[in-house]
């Protein structure tokens, strides 16, 4: 018969739980006597003794029933579990294999959730953080749930979805003590919108003695409306159920065997305050008092809005659970970043491990060990050698690493704007810096009673090896705590230097969520990403094609149509030169392209090249039919806004349009790219062009008119990160962003305002450094009547094309002439 099947009671017995009142009754016995008195004299002793008996027959039934209350349970429709057998094959346990201490017993996690939830936050649970326990975890749901995610899930018998979930928490309990007591040393009752991060669980769960009695979580008394009336002494306290609750198996023992008394005996709606009273009237242990818990078991009082911004938070990287996740696609982005995270740990151990290679094999006379891999491009050698900032020496001055300054400003000698702002990916590597240089600080700050907190950097040094490493050297404030002994907290000041080594480059490709709607195909996307992992990832030419649609299908694919505009004053000269490019790359490697010149009366003392841009347009039409290229005339003087806005009307909504200067040199790749990187309704493309220097200072020896406009280094130009007239989008992105401001005349100021409407529109924006895109160096000549922002803007472009700092400052030292010249004129 099944233990925990209900089994009547012996006949005369009833099984009512209430205290037995037992009379006595003494009568006055006048004028009887003898062998009546008698009688009833032994009639009163026999029903005595008769009652007496029955009151120990009827304590030890009470008992039992108090030991085993699954039996009376049974009578109010409550779980009737079922066999080990099957509750083991639900987890996917083992008995012969998983044995003690063990790395997969160690505990055993409950998650209580709701049919609603099965096939989101529960799956999302299991297929993150849930395979990767020190241990086995299972999902509590109602006796009516139903899911055909593959999940753990135990249906409770009885039990319904209703809140508060009492009645599902108490049986949860239950069922764990029942079925795993004797296979896991811990029991953690957890919800469904909680992430767990298993490695650092373990460690802690580790340093417990399990063998005792522990009550863990974030203690709690109830928040300010409910202090008072929860039943709650002064000295006591429950754990907060959100963040998580860890009872050891002494623990779970002892008050599985009351959860009838305690579910009779309710106080509160709330089942977190309730498991903790039964706990602590049973096991006798409150939870624990520990201003620690409120960091590594973390609880977001933002609701909804928890852990959707930047997860790049001190309490992120501190905490062992996370709560609450309430949208399940946010615990996969979530788990995605933890893992990062865990990948930075493990190339920080292969560092030390490589370290400690070489240095023993140095010590004991033995070659060093060869890490690279040459044939897979994996570079590991320059990891083990010693942690100093003399590891690089120059053999020459042009070798010589330079620091960048950091503070509230930066300066970098090596920058087009050598002081400025500390920019985004400065101020985000060094914030990942410190944390780790605290984490590493704070590793042993239990052990000694103290915690140290970081306050700010005044100041900092930042340098970087191409191949070896990026060191910093940072003057750090502090603010030291000492809560051991004496308790005392005083700011300190203190250098750090350190190094971060280079590792092998990785390459990760990802979908971006919402592309698939924008792109005409569903399957869109996948076409691009094939084509990525297919192809090379220095050639990208393979991505010529657009996604198949009906007016296109896959066997008579074709490129997407970019609309070249092109804005023309005069300089008959440098348009033939791009005219050359746009022949080579466009015409004669028959891409699928438009362009639309928009030409200007030329500047007074220039000649007059209409007809001649007409003619070399017509000639090249004439060779190449299949290219529509049209020359629209305005008569009137040069104002980019309007040449841009020209050449927009000749495009439909719905046509992928790129912005250019006749400055420009470009190649094949440079289309890739365009067609990559913009995405109508979803992404404008603002690609960061390389400028020239002034050949004179960057190019001695070679001739300004024919020099190779493909080289790319620090001594003959500069990325242009602040510049956005070259841009491409689709016409329907620019309505959208407010479209282009005519009234800006003559040079600059269009581009920076259509770049500000963007970002207030909303439109993502997608940048990067584009190596076929050159701007050819020429000269700046500012004219005087232009607003002054926009004189100020064309000075500053002039002033930046002169040269390298680097040259610029040796043609200084080499002409000391300069610098009297500038101390008699200051």
């Amino acid at each position: 018969m099944n233990p925990y099947q209900y089994r009547a009671p012996p006949v005369g017995i009833e099984l009512v739980p209430r205290p037995l009142k037992m009379r006595l009754t003494v009568r006055s016995l006048s004028g009887n006597s003898g062998s009546h008195g008698r009688h009833g004299t032994l009639s009163q002793l026999l029903g005595v003794s008769t009652g007496i008996f029955l009151g120990f027959i009827l304590t030890a039934a009470i008992r039992h029933l108090m030991l085993k209350p699954h039996m009376c349970l049974s009578l109010r429709n409550v779980p009737i579990y079922d066999d080990k057998n099957d509750a083991y094959r639900i987890i996917g346990f083992d008995i012969s294999k998983d044995t003690h201490n063990s790395a997969k017993n160690l505990l055993f996690v409950g998650v209580m959730t709701a049919d609603k939830y099965l096939d989101t936050r529960a799956k999302a649970v299991y297929e993150t953080w849930g395979k990767q326990l020190p241990g086995k975890i299972a999902f509590f749901s109602s006796e009516t749930s139903t899911t055909n995610v593959d999940i753990p899930l135990i249906r409770l018998r009885g039990v319904d979805d209703s809140y508060p979930p009492q009645k599902k928490s108490f049986m949860m309990i239950k069922y764990m003590a029942e079925h795993f007591a004797d296979h896991f040393e811990f029991f953690m009752r957890a919800d469904d919108d909680i992430y767990v991060r298993p490695d650092k669980l373990e460690l802690f769960l580790r340093s417990v003695n399990s063998t005792k009695a522990h009550f863990i979580g974030q203690a709690g008394k109830g928040n300010q409306e409910e202090f008072g009336h929860l039943s709650l002494k002064m000295d006591e306290n429950f754990c907060m159920g959100g963040p998580g609750v860890i009872m050891s198996r002494s623990t779970l023992l002892q008050v599985a065997p009351h959860v009838r008394d305690c579910l009779k005996n309710l106080w509160s709606t709330h089942e977190d305050v309730e498991v903790g009273r039964c706990v602590r009237k049973y096991a006798k242990v409150p939870c624990t008092w520990s201003y620690e818990m409120q960091s590594i078991l973390y609880h977001n009082s933002s609701g909804t809005e928890a852990f959707t911004g930047p997860l790049k938070q001190r309490e992120v990287h501190r905490a062992i659970t996370l709560h609450p996740i309430k949208n399940h696609t946010h615990l996969y982005r979530l788990h995605s970043y933890i893992q990062g995270l865990n990948i930075r740990s493990s190339e920080a151990e292969l560092v030390h491990f490589v370290r400690e290679l070489t240095k023993t094999s140095e010590e004991a006379g033995l070659p060093v060990p060869h890490l690279d891999n040459p044939s897979s491009g994996i570079y590991l050698n320059h990891l083990g050698t010693d942690v100093t900032l003399q590891k690089w020496v120059a053999d020459s001055e042009e070798e010589v690493l330079y620091w960048d300054f950091v503070s509230k400003a930066a300066f970098q000698p090596g920058s087009a704007n050598p002081r400025h702002k500390p920019t985004s990916g400065m101020t985000e590597g060094l914030a990942d810096v410190i944390r780790d240089v605290m984490e590493i600080i704070n590793r042993v700050s239990k052990e000694r009673g103290r915690v140290i907190d970081f306050k700010e950097v005044l100041y900092g040094y930042i340098r970087w090896h191409p191949t070896l490493a990026l060191e910093y050297i940072l003057d750090m404030l502090l603010l030291y705590k000492k809560y051991r002994g004496k308790k005392m907290t005083v700011p300190v000041r203190r250098h750090a230097y350190l190094q971060i080594p280079f590792g092998p480059l990785y390459i990760r490709e990802y979908e971006s969520a919402g592309i698939d709607e924008t792109l005409e195909s569903p399957s869109g996307i996948h076409e691009l990403v094939e084509v990525v992992v297919k192809g090379s990832i220095n050639d990208l030419s393979k991505l010529h094609y657009q996604i198949p649609s009906a007016a296109f299908p896959r066997t008579q694919m074709k490129p997407k149509k970019i609309h070249f505009i092109l804005p023309l004053a005069g300089r008959f000269k440098t348009f033939q030169r791009f005219m050359d490019d746009f022949q080579r790359v466009c015409l004669e490697g028959e891409e699928n392209v438009r362009l639309v010149v928009v030409s200007f009366r030329p500047s007074p003392g220039e000649d007059d090249t209409t007809e001649d841009v007409e003619a070399l347009i017509s000639s090249l039409q004439l060779d190449y039919p299949h290219t529509v290229m049209t020359v629209l005339q305005a008569n009137t003087t040069f104002a980019r806004a309007l040449a841009l806005e020209l050449g927009t009307g000749q495009c439909q909504d719905n046509d992928l349009m790129f912005f250019i200067d006749v400055d420009m040199t470009f190649t094949s790749s440079t289309l890739d790219r365009i067609r990559l990187h913009t995405i109508k309704g979803y992404q404008i493309y603002y690609p960061i062009v390389f400028s020239e220097f002034d050949p004179k200072f960057a190019r001695k020896g070679d001739s300004e008119d024919n020099y190779d406009h493909s080289m790319i280094n620090e001594e003959v130009g500069y990325w242009r990160t602040f510049g956005y007239g070259i841009v491409a989008m689709y016409k329907s992105e620019l309505q959208v962003a407010g479209g282009l401001d005519t009234s800006i005349l003559g040079w600059g100021g269009e581009d920076v305002d259509l770049f500000e409407k963007v970002l207030k529109s909303g439109i993502r924006i997608f940048r990067s450094a584009d190596p076929g895109l050159v701007h050819v160096f020429h000269r700046v000549d500012c004219d005087r009547n232009l607003e002054s922002s926009q004189y100020q803007m064309c000075q500053g472009t002039r002033y930046s094309t002169y040269g390298a700092s680097q040259s610029l400052v040796k043609t200084i030292l080499k002409n000391p002439e300069i610098l009297a010249y500038k101390r008699a004129n200051p």
